[in-house]
């Protein structure tokens, strides 16, 4: 038997615990071990819950039983779950976390100890809630070079957006039903920022270089700029808005960087609505698969925690060879990367066409009747290159989003 020791009792914790629960006979016929909770570290009390008897409230407890094998971070943060995750590995236990935040910012140092103490520091369901793709990224494309990873990754912005389409509400609108929905925290920053998948797409890339990448490198834009308006533009485009986080591996730089994109419908991903995730990997020689699915809930999320479990029950005496050195992967500056913009500009087009095309070339025209205002789609060319030439337009400027078909 294989006993299990979860911290934390809330929505993903409790999920862990129900899906090794529901799927026990499955799991126990896949590794041939009988896999069992023992304890659930939680400061709260959970008065007639079926695990009552297994809550603990000192993690020391934890620590240092040493019947306890695999350890699954469920908290959330990153403090106290830094702490308490070095602390289960440095006393020979295997550990599997959900939480991004803790893999963004230590996970160089957690996947150093593991392969020092020949343990295993897991995190599939760190992106991408339930879809299955860090292990397919890591071993079923192991022999390839990966050269783009690009995806909606996060799925309140993305349900968000998808209001604003279909709807024509407001961001403040949008938000605010996400909230009483559930999708949305009460403090939304880290989702509607862009911050979750910033840290999401430097762990991919992380897994796709082999190398470290900060998160704190990685230029990052969130949607809370986003109007309405810019749907009206986008609905007579034809287009749609996205939050995307990107990565391009190119040479021994990495372009990454999260912003949101207006998409044509050409686009694989301009059908991913709601709270879905979608990634699109693109390889030398495999061309480009995509990978789709919830990627949240508590217990798509807790599926893929407990896939996890399931690989290093397989391997408790072994280190999986997965993850990235301590060797910084260089990132490129924002400036250098290349874009087709879309630019919203106040005043009528047929005062101000004449100078924009001077700028910046020949520009496609959306105009809406109701509105002072007018936009352009521009040719390619460098985010340094558009900000000297938008230099001149600052004060007419009311939007710029990045623009893809």
């Amino acid at each position: 038997m294989i006993q299990v020791a979860v911290m934390g009792y809330g929505t993903i914790g409790s999920g862990v615990v129900e899906v090794l629960e529901t799927n026990k006979d499955k799991i126990t016929e896949k590794t041939g071990k009988e896999i069992a909770v023992k304890y659930i570290l939680d400061l709260r009390e959970f008065p007639g819950d079926p695990h009552e008897a297994q809550i603990v409230h000192d993690f020391e407890i934890i620590e240092k039983d040493e019947d306890v094998e695999i350890v699954v971070e469920a908290m959330g943060g990153v403090n106290p779950a830094y702490k308490f995750a070095k602390a289960c590995l440095l006393a020979g236990k295997h550990v599997v976390t959900s939480n991004k935040a803790l893999v963004a910012a230590h996970g160089t140092e957690l996947l150093a100890i593991a392969r020092e103490k020949n343990l295993n520091f897991l995190f599939e369901a760190s992106v991408g809630g339930g879809i299955p793709l860090l292990r397919p990224l890591t071993q079923s494309l192991a022999g390839e070079k990966i050269e783009e990873i690009s995806g909606i990754l996060n799925g309140t912005t993305n349900y968000i957006l998808t209001k604003m389409a279909r709807e024509g509400q407001t961001f403040e609108e949008a938000l605010k039903k996400a909230q009483e929905l559930g999708y949305a925290e009460r403090n939304p920053e880290a989702d509607v920022e862009g911050y979750d998948t910033c840290r999401k797409i430097t762990i991919l890339t992380s897994l796709a270089t082999g190398k470290e990448v900060n998160y704190e490198d990685v230029p990052t834009e969130g949607i809370t700029k986003i109007t309405d308006t810019d749907f009206k533009y986008a609905a007579k485009l034809g287009t749609s808005i996205k939050l995307f986080g990107t990565s391009r591996m190119e040479g021994n730089k990495a372009s990454v960087y999260v912003c949101p994109m207006m998409i044509g419908t050409d686009h694989p991903l301009f059908a991913v609505n709601d709270v879905y995730n979608a990634v699109m990997v693109r390889g030398n020689t495999l061309g480009t698969v995509m990978f789709y699915g919830s990627g949240a809930g508590k217990l798509p999320t807790a599926s893929a925690v407990v896939s996890d479990i399931v690989e290093i029950a397989g391997h408790m005496e072994d280190n999986i060879p997965t993850g990235w050195t301590d060797e910084k992967q260089p990132v490129a500056p924002m400036g250098e990367v290349t874009f087709s913009y879309f630019l919203r500009l106040a005043g009528k087009s047929a005062d101000k066409l004449a100078d924009v095309r001077a700028a910046f070339g020949e520009a496609e025209t959306i105009e809406l009747p109701e509105m002072d205002e007018f936009a352009v789609i521009t040719g390619e060319m460098t985010e340094a290159r558009f900000r000297k030439l938008a230099a001149a337009f600052e004060e007419d400027i009311r939007q710029t989003i990045r623009y893809t078909k």
